[in-house]
């Protein structure tokens, strides 16, 4: 019986748990790519998958984040990144919905950036924050891409109100998020810290600056969720950005795209946005799930303009074609 399990055990390694490492060049910041694709198996429906296998990455002696060179010979530094990188190249459900998603949003996120003159690097943020969710909410009640609070979001120009709350607009958002990077990249001079500050404010973050005598995110103690997150924007840059390096062969028909948008200005209230979403051929959910800051089934309108987006084929199809 025990030479049985023994048996079992080695043929389920052989075939399940394999463990491939993942090399990485001198002078690159990204793991090799394999030579060849993971082995597949035939799934009902489908024509073949890869099957699974456990990803080791070699850790480079440096990184680059928006510009800036990032040294990983300290042994706390490497360690720090190796952890985030074996977290999100092995947890395979969470980062394959992260990369359909990312094909959807990085594009237009990193529009707004540049022209915002923030580097594209920032564009990794929402990945980490909420996933590139629009109704992500924290349990302090941070919402959206960004994971704005309340405070935040007004004070950089976003309407909150009961049926209007813009924090859900991944458009406005990004904009918003846009001047809390300027202007905390005024008070650090280092996108590094920019980032880091992002997580815990740029008034905290500066106290512990000040407390430790140190001008640098990397040399700073600090609580665990803020010393993982620059490493968790690198590593989520990483492999978004060569995903089949870390073993992610997605088909460019699995992606998730935007579909193209019709945009309806209003200036008067609408006292039922069901009849208004039928009025333009489309759904009440669907209606929803292109617009969710919009809180409410009615929509009041006193001193502003609104934009509603209103998509020309619900389905996508139109954009699939085009990226075949």
């Amino acid at each position: 019986m025990v030479m049985i399990i023994g048996l079992i055990a080695y043929i389920s390694w052989k075939e399940y748990g394999q463990t491939t490492v993942l090399p990485v060049k001198e002078a690159s910041l990204l793991a090799d790519k394999p030579a060849e694709e993971p082995s597949a198996t035939p799934v009902s429906g489908q024509s073949m998958v890869p099957s699974y296998k456990a990803f080791v990455v070699r850790v480079p002696e440096e990184v680059e984040f928006a510009g800036e060179v990032i040294s990983l010979k300290e042994p706390d530094l490497r360690e720090r990144l190796d952890k985030e990188l074996h977290v999100n190249a092995n947890w395979h459900s969470n980062t394959i919905l992260l990369i359909k998603k990312a094909n959807r949003w990085l594009p237009q996120i990193a529009e707004i950036l540049k022209k915002n003159g923030i580097p594209e690097d920032f564009k990794y943020i929402p990945a980490i924050e909420s996933g590139f969710e629009e109704g992500a909410r924290s349990p302090k009640d941070a919402i959206g891409f960004w994971q704005l609070l309340e405070g935040t979001a007004k004070d950089y120009g976003l309407e909150v109100a009961k049926g209007v709350d813009e924090r859900y607009d991944p458009i406005k958002s990004t904009e918003a998020a846009c001047q809390y990077l300027k202007e905390a990249y005024k008070k650090f001079g280092s996108w590094a810290n920019v980032a880091a500050s992002y997580n815990i404010g740029m008034r905290g973050f500066e106290r512990r600056l000040e407390e430790q005598k140190v001008d640098s995110y990397f040399d700073m103690l600090i609580n665990d969720e803020t010393s993982r997150y620059m490493f968790r924007i690198m590593a989520v840059k990483m492999i978004l950005e060569n995903p089949e390096t870390f073993g992610f062969y997605i088909p460019k028909d699995q992606l998730y795209y935007q579909p193209d948008f019709k945009i309806v200005k209003v200036s008067e209230t609408i006292d039922d946005l069901v009849a208004f979403a039928h009025q333009h051929d489309i759904t009440y959910k669907t209606l929803k799930r292109y617009n969710p800051w919009l809180r409410d089934d009615k929509l009041k309108v006193k001193k502003y303009i609104y934009e509603i987006r209103i998509p020309q084929d619900p389905a996508e199809q139109k954009v699939f074609a085009k990226s075949e």
